[in-house]
């Protein structure tokens, strides 16, 4: 499979698996100096392989390219064994880090892939400014890292990587947030 199309499949998993709305998150592949990233405002459910937009390492993202491409190029820049990278919605995890509390996994999985899940709180406003060096330095430290109020952000050596971390990161976040909701009530 072309490195392309399996980019628009783990892109698409991220919406079919509700780690994504239909129009949210993004998703890049790097091969050497070359980045393939989606485009800005895309819907996971019609993107093509020849939707995505190409961008040079060492060169600003073109017009088209996913408001996050600076972030993706700069983690790339940060992390050279880094050739993949999804950012993802997933409810659980923007949930349970809404109140600024770490998400610390629990469950043997999550306990056992993330030594550390770096929790960045970056106003809203500055968002485009600061997060590209703000997640450039926590994933060059962990194979995760989460946006306060605005979700996940999971690299790896490869597309199958960052999706295992993603979909481990948010098993992990339900867990802690069943456990939390579904204790019983004093006196039950």
């Amino acid at each position: 499979m072309d490195s392309k199309d399996e980019l628009v499949r783990y892109y698409r998993w991220l919406r079919q698996y509700g780690l994504n709305d239909s129009h949210s998150g993004n998703a890049s592949i790097r091969n050497q100096g070359t980045v393939w990233v989606t485009p800005g405002g895309c819907c996971a459910d019609t993107l093509l392989a020849e939707d995505l937009v190409r961008c040079v390492l060492d060169e600003d993202p073109p017009a088209g390219a996913s408001l996050d491409a600076p972030l993706h190029l700069s983690v790339y820049r940060r992390s050279p064994a880094t050739t993949a990278i999804l950012h993802s919605h997933g409810p659980h995890c923007i949930a349970l880090t809404l109140d600024g509390e770490e998400l610390a996994p629990r469950d043997f999985e999550g306990a056992f892939y993330f030594d550390q899940v770096p929790l960045l709180n970056i106003e809203y406003s500055d968002y485009l400014a600061e997060s590209p060096a703000a997640v450039a330095e926590a994933l060059s430290q962990a194979k995760v890292a989460i946006v306060k109020g605005h979700g996940v952000y999971a690299h790896g050596e490869n597309l199958g990587l960052a999706y295992k971390w993603t979909c481990a990161l948010e098993a992990s976040a339900r867990i802690i947030y069943l456990a939390r909701h579904n204790k019983p009530a004093r006196g039950s």
